[in-house]
């Protein structure tokens, strides 16, 4: 859906650099590359980025509005 705010294994904050991330790539830059850039370094936080799906567009028709 969205990106989680923190690693789910080490905890380190990791959401600031995914646009950075998602933007290079589709440039053409390499993932691997991109990631060292962006200051992902440990395995935990580089695999939260690469099995990212990004599905809120598919689920967000289906929200409920709110009544207040």
């Amino acid at each position: 859906m969205i990106i989680p705010v923190r690693c789910w294994s080490c905890g380190k904050v990791i959401a600031h650099a995914y646009e950075d991330y998602k933007k290079a790539v589709a440039g053409g830059e390499d993932p691997s590359k991109a990631m060292d850039d962006a200051g992902l370094e440990r395995y935990c936080c580089r695999r939260m980025f690469l099995g990212h799906v990004e599905l809120i567009d598919e689920v967000a028709p289906f929200s409920i509005p709110r009544e207040q």
